[in-house]
């Protein structure tokens, strides 16, 4: 008995059904190109936070066109999930053992590939056999889960798309990532100068500029907790506050670098890391003194040394990566600080 039957108005899937740990799912085999046609990767859009999967990669698919086409070659099992529907587009009929998912051909892709994207994507026209695992009526949040499970160690999967996907998983999300949501806070705040600027490791809206990630934002938030002590005293909510009134008044100050990002360091890694790490001294001072620490404030500190740091490409940050050049970053900034201090103060005599 062949494992797809095309019938009139339906696509039949034939395999058997148990459980993959906890879930229901059936296990089987199918065409390719069938596979491909009925299913559909919910790519995260980063505009609306729909979706969960990464961009997709047109070299990573062809490699595996070419892989799968070849002698010898094997695959695991492609996994998918059908959600819960009201309109009966597909339903599971049993026969003895084995079972049957029927799909109404007018339904359209409706099986989520949960991890398979680049396996399917370039297979559309090839009939070549390929085993599936289909979850059986997950939830987007349940796929979701499944989804950061299985690639939280996969090598070259964005970090900042497991970090985003983290966001929506944690029942207390600001508590237990205070730097996750600091940093996502930049991104979804709309008088944040970051607004919808951090690469989430999805589809970004058409016509953005790319400026740092995910990632690196709120490793950089975390080495300013760390440096500052803030949480001691504030509440991650108020230090989201107090980083996004930060950002404004460095985007304000520095507005030309700022508009010309690709060739300035402000919102590349090691900008980022150096002006987080100033944002601790700015805050302890600010803090002393009894001011504020708002946007004119910090942009009141910020204009007496920033303005004069060359932040171009081709400047002194030029080659500097990784955790000792964020640590030589910031030791020019602050040497920069000390020397507009100096030459204000010999002003002043």
């Amino acid at each position: 008995m062949p494992p797809v039957q095309r019938l009139t108005k339906f696509h039949v899937l034939r395999g058997v059904e148990g459980t993959s740990g906890h879930r229901r799912a059936v296990v089987g085999f199918a065409p390719a190109s069938l596979l491909a046609s009925l299913s559909f990767a919910d790519v995260l859009d980063e505009s609306t936070g729909r979706g969960y999967q990464r961009r997709f990669s047109h070299d990573h698919s062809l490699d595996f066109r070419r892989y799968i086409q070849a002698t010898g070659s094997a695959t695991p099992p492609l996994t998918f999930n059908l959600r819960p529907r009201s309109d009966r587009a597909w339903r599971v009929k049993a026969h003895g053992g084995n079972v049957e998912i029927i799909i109404q051909r007018s339904a359209g892709p409706i099986l989520a590939q949960v991890d398979c994207q680049h396996r399917l994507g370039h297979l559309r026209d090839l009939n070549v056999s390929l085993p599936f695992m289909i979850f059986v009526g997950l939830t987007e949040h349940e796929e979701l889960e499944i989804f950061n499970t299985i690639n939280s160690k996969a090598k070259g999967l964005s970090g900042s798309l497991l970090d985003y996907h983290e966001s929506k998983l944690l029942k207390d999300f600001a508590g237990e990532r205070p730097e996750l949501y600091i940093a996502l806070h930049l991104n979804e705040a709309t008088d944040s100068p970051w607004y919808k600027q951090l690469d989430l490791g999805g589809q970004g809206t058409s016509g953005m500029t790319r400026r740092a990630s995910l990632r690196t934002m709120q490793k950089a938030v975390k080495r300013f907790m760390a440096a500052s002590g803030v949480l001691q005293e504030e509440t991650p909510q108020t230090v989201a506050a107090l980083v996004a009134e930060y950002w404004a008044a460095v985007a304000s100050v520095l507005a030309p670098a700022w508009a010309k990002s690709r060739s300035h360091f402000l919102t590349k890694g090691i900008g980022v890391y150096a002006l987080m790490g100033i944002l601790a001294d700015l805050w302890a001072e600010l803090r002393n003194s009894g001011l504020p620490p708002n946007s004119t404030n910090f942009a009141s500190l910020l204009s007496d040394f920033a303005t004069d740091f060359d932040w171009s490409t081709t400047g002194p940050l030029r080659g500097l990566g990784g955790e000792s050049g964020a640590k030589e970053a910031l030791g020019m900034l602050r040497s920069a600080r000390i020397r507009a201090r100096a030459h204000l103060v010999g002003a002043g005599t």
